[in-house]
């Protein structure tokens, strides 16, 4: 055993340093629990967040090629395009602005009116993951407002979904959930990074944690712990996953 000791006063240089994404495809996962496992608050994980939190929340969105999000948790979290000034913007240079946000839907279950399709710039688009089981004539007025990934025919495989954001260039993904999401992309081998807050709060028994649903992975995923920062009792650790574990061996 040992104390968890290091540097105090991190610098916003160290964060991106400490945060930088390795070369090739990453999918890196972010999210924030309270003490006893809680994955939200009243239906919302701002609850549980704190203001170093939200710093590096907008260094891991700056540092993204795309955020992925399922259906559920646009909806609950009121997403929109992200904006630029809510980035880091020196980390931006030679990218766009801001990156685009990719939304798992299977049957387009989605406000096509909302300003995450209607007002995300032309540059960044918002995509929709979905399956060709969707209703065509959805696909096809969706795909005048965003970008279209068919990914799967009855449920949306995220395999393809990951494999073809990687193509179209967003090779440093950053999933935000929500739980269900997550859960799938645990079962689907797919997750090189965890990045969790834990909040020095108990909330009882009544939220769910940050992965959910029924699927499971064939065994649990060994993860290494790269770093754990303290930032007034909020704990910001950043796990990989264990070389030769999983995904690409």
């Amino acid at each position: 055993m040992r104390l968890l000791t290091g540097q105090s006063d991190l610098t916003d240089e160290d964060l991106a340093r400490l945060y930088a994404y390795p070369p090739g495809p990453w999918l890196r996962a972010n999210f924030v629990a309270s003490a006893d496992g809680a994955g939200h608050l009243d239906g919302a994980s701002a609850g549980l967040s704190s203001g170093a939190d939200r710093h590096v929340f907008a260094l891991l969105r700056t540092l993204a090629d795309v955020i992925v999000v399922g259906a559920a948790t646009a909806r609950t979290e009121r997403y929109r395009p992200v904006r630029p000034r809510e980035l880091w913007r020196h980390l931006r240079a030679g990218r766009t602005a801001t990156p685009p946000v990719a939304v798992v839907s299977a049957r387009l279950d989605l406000d096509l009116a909302s300003s995450l399709i209607s007002a995300a710039p032309p540059d960044a688009r918002t995509i929709v993951i979905t399956t060709a089981a969707s209703p065509p004539d959805l696909r096809a007025e969706l795909a005048r407002r965003a970008d279209v990934i068919v990914a799967g025919e009855e449920t949306v495989d995220l395999k393809a979904a990951v494999s073809a954001l990687a193509e179209r260039g967003h090779q440093r993904q950053l999933t935000e959930g929500g739980p269900h999401l997550f859960g799938q992309l645990v079962a689907a081998d797919l997750v090189d990074e965890l990045c969790l807050t834990i909040s020095p709060l108990l909330t009882g028994p009544a939220a769910g944690r940050i992965v959910s649903g029924t699927l499971a992975p064939d065994h649990p995923l060994p993860l290494a712990l790269a770093h754990v920062i303290d930032a007034d009792g909020f704990l910001l650790c950043r796990y990989t996953r264990v070389r030769g574990a999983g995904r690409g061996g």
